[in-house]
């Protein structure tokens, strides 16, 4: 049997819960020893078959993941599947998922609880786990040599963009570059705000639309006002964000550190040309397909905004670049091989 930590799904959604969603998502279909484990509470099923879904236990969060999830995976004799990035210390056979290690190469993005909790179980679920997964060979290069674990002991399970995300349907009316992002700093947010205040001057017809907010796992950041050309969107549901996606001249995503980076994935699976940073996983994940620049220089980045915007060769071809490269990743393939891996560690028993 195969206990999956479903605690992903009393989380709101971000891209490692994303990840763990659509993951979970493949193996029901691909598998029927699958079933997977909550805390009791308000959870979001995600569409799932509820009869796989098992409340366990009378704990939440944290605790929960530590003393009543493993006794319930050890009464079953189970291999226990992590997806997100922490799970319990102890409990052997598993198999755990590490996005990356932005909480220590970004400090300042991350509450100091938050850094404590995960200074304490991520080395030791990385010790301890049967087999290691994680989204990009930059995060396994990253975190295999931190924590002093072989590369052979991971496995490379990339994202993918949703198949609601495509080119074709309804389109958001106006002029705007499109960002989605939080107001982190790993996130370039304030480098972001400044290069559009200076493409701006030039070009006063185009807004910048930043969907997203805050998580409580991150610092509160400070950065300068906005300018008026600039709309804070907020949280919206998928299929408003696919038609931002559709009509926007661009998406910016300067992030300073991404194990992998889902948004530039589905902006490019709408048909919208992306501008990313060339740092962390980015290049390995976009290629040529996205004009990339360096995040550190504001101006690299309003000239990056500018050609884009006035080169309507370019956008032409990296909108054609973008969708063939986004057909590269698929959650079907990459939950084929997380099953591979939990069928290797069962047999290894």
């Amino acid at each position: 049997m195969i206990v999956v930590n479903a605690r992903f799904l009393t989380q709101g959604v971000t891209g490692i819960q994303r990840f763990a969603v659509e993951i979970t998502r493949e193996l029901l279909d691909q598998r029927s020893d699958v079933v997977l484990a909550v805390p009791r509470g308000p959870i979001d099923t995600a569409g799932f078959d509820e009869r796989r879904i098992v409340r366990v236990g009378r704990l939440t969060g944290h605790a929960w993941e530590q003393i009543e999830l493993p006794l319930f995976a050890r009464r079953r004799d189970a291999v226990l599947l992590d997806l997100t990035s922490t799970g319990p210390v102890w409990y052997r056979p598993q198999v755990s998922t590490h996005h990356d290690i932005t909480w220590l190469r970004h400090p300042e993005s991350f509450g100091r609880r938050f850094r404590a909790l995960y200074t304490f179980v991520v080395p030791r679920l990385i010790a301890r786990s049967d087999h290691l997964l994680t989204v990009s060979d930059f995060s396994r290069g990253e975190i295999s040599a931190h924590f002093r674990a072989s590369p052979a002991k991971f496995t490379v399970v990339p994202n993918a963009a949703d198949g609601r995300f495509r080119p074709t349907g309804d389109v958001a009316s106006g002029r705007y570059l499109l960002a989605v992002s939080s107001p982190n700093a790993h996130k370039n947010f304030a480098r972001m705000l400044t290069a559009f205040a200076r493409f701006s001057s030039a070009h006063p017809d185009v807004e910048l639309r930043v969907v997203g907010s805050q998580t409580r796992a991150f610092a509160r950041q400070e950065y300068a006002p906005a300018g008026e050309r600039v709309r804070f969107v907020g949280r919206v549901d998928d299929a408003e964000l696919t038609a931002l996606y559709r009509g926007a001249l661009a998406f910016v995503f300067p992030s300073l550190y991404e194990g992998f980076g889902i948004p530039p994935l589905e902006a490019q699976q709408c048909g919208c040309p992306v501008i990313a940073a060339r740092a962390a996983s980015l290049p390995e994940v976009l290629g040529d397909s996205a004009l990339l620049i360096d995040p550190y220089d504001v101006d690299d980045i309003a000239r990056a905004m500018t050609r884009i915007v006035e080169d309507d060769a370019l956008r032409g071809r990296l909108r054609t670049e973008g969708l063939r490269n986004a057909r590269r990743y698929s959650w079907r393939e990459s939950a084929e091989r997380v099953s591979r891996v939990l069928d290797q560690v069962e047999q290894a028993r």
